[in-house]
């Protein structure tokens, strides 16, 4: 079969020029795409910031600001502390460490039964310990001296509850004496006695010496005073237990029995002695003595370290012993309360107060009225809270065993002589002959 050639004219040789003109140029630039795909660099993808961590985030008034990053394991940067110095009050601490104020009342609410807080003194230290995360407190401690410190424990979102250290130690015995140059006092001070313990002896002597009359320059004393130390280290706690006073004709001694009471040298009383009551008439005891007793508001295990008696509001409160005003407060959860000191081993507490007729640093006499009982602080009801402290520590004030009697016991005298005879070993000899007292 024959085919028919037929020539090609001019339009359909320029329409193939035009496709293969397009074709070229669509092939160029499809190179050069695929060209600038591979030889370009990637875009450069910023690297990811690492999670900050703050490390005081107590810098931050807001808490928003604290990332939610895993924070570091509790260190130094969770634990506060601060010094107590003179003038300083619980409330500004509580600012100073960026703590509330709600959360200081919960704290003092726990301790309504102890009043630690409410004597704070300069060289105290309170370390707050917070959440790492949350920065809420979970506990405060209080340092009063290496043989003592009270730790306040959150138990939740409300409260908290105390526990108390305190250290036996060990005791060690040291004989201070001097010559009377000046005054008692001054000649005390300066043969190493501090203020507290030289106002207890004047105290103890106080029936039988007049220190300004009876005491002359060239007289002598001794006095074996014990000092506790914790770990080779002095606690600044210390007791006395025996004093010799020699003047020109007489000697005047006392020396503390197993009893925690004073006696001279023939087993005669030198304390005043207790009434056991802080009132007149009778009252029932609404609450007793009780280191473990369940809190009647907060349903908490929290120590009462007195005895509760229901009377109406109003009721005459007498001091039951000589002693010295040492504290008139109005707390928040223990009311109006007094404290009176008497010498230097025993304390008693008057709380739930009415009207206080006594001032801070007024000295009273046992059976003196001191105030008006009340219903006031935290209370279920019109009544007295009364505590008896023996040597820093409550005791129930209805079997403690305080100063009663005028002299040793006739079972117990044997036992005093020779305890006489310990504490006289320690002392120096007089230096001259005396006449006994």
């Amino acid at each position: 079969m024959n085919a028919t050639w037929k020539p090609v004219n001019n339009q359909q040789k320029k329409k193939r020029r035009n496709r293969l003109l397009l074709f070229v140029i669509v092939l160029v630039a499809v190179g050069f795409w695929v060209y600038g795909f591979y030889s370009t660099p990637l875009p450069e993808v910023a690297e990811v910031e690492k999670p900050t961590v703050i490390k005081n985030p107590t810098e931050f008034s807001d808490q928003s600001t604290v990332l939610s990053a895993p924070l570091p394991k509790p260190s130094s940067n969770h634990i506060l502390k601060r010094t107590i110095q003179s003038g300083d009050n619980l409330s500004a601490i509580f600012e100073s460490v960026k703590i509330s104020q709600t959360i200081m009342l919960q704290i003092v609410a726990a301790d309504e039964s102890l009043l630690a807080l409410d004597i704070l003194k300069p060289g105290n230290i309170l370390t707050f310990s917070l959440d790492e995360k949350t920065r809420q407190l979970i506990n405060m401690e209080l340092f009063i001296d290496p043989a003592h410190q009270v730790v306040y424990q959150r138990v939740d979102e409300n409260s908290f509850e105390y526990s108390e250290i305190i250290l036996p130690g060990t005791w060690e015995s040291q004989l201070l004496a001097g010559e009377i140059e000046g005054s008692f006092y001054q000649s005390a001070i300066a043969v190493g006695l501090n203020d507290h313990e030289t106002g207890n002896i004047a105290y103890l002597f106080k029936n039988k010496v007049n220190f300004g009359r009876d005491i002359r320059a060239g007289d002598t004393f001794q006095v074996v005073r014990s000092l506790q130390l914790i770990d080779g280290k002095l606690t600044g706690q210390s007791s006395i237990e025996a004093v010799r006073i020699f003047s020109r004709k007489h000697q005047y001694s006392a020396f503390l029995f197993e009893d925690g009471n004073f006696y001279d040298e023939k087993g005669e009383s030198l304390a005043r002695a207790f009434q056991r009551f802080p009132f007149k008439g009778r009252f029932r005891i609404s609450s007793p003595f009780n280191p473990a007793r369940r809190h009647p508001i907060t349903k908490r295990i929290s120590p009462h370290k007195g005895v509760d008696f229901g009377m109406p509001v109003g009721t005459p409160i007498y001091s039951t012993g000589d002693g010295v005003i040492t504290r008139v407060k109005n707390h928040p959860y223990a009311g109006k309360y007094i404290e009176i000191r008497h010498d230097g081993r025993y304390l008693t507490r008057y709380l739930h107060l009415h009207r206080i007729t006594v001032k801070r640093g007024q000295k009273v006499k046992r059976g003196e009225r001191i105030a008006l009982s009340g219903n006031t602080g935290r209370s279920t009801g019109p009544h007295l809270h009364y505590e008896i402290h023996i040597k820093g520590r409550a005791v129930n004030p209805i079997t403690a065993k305080i100063p009663m009697a005028v002299s040793i016991p006739k079972g117990k005298y044997k036992a005093f002589k020779q305890r006489v005879t310990e504490l006289n070993s320690l002392l120096e000899p007089p230096q001259f002959d005396l006449v006994g007292s």
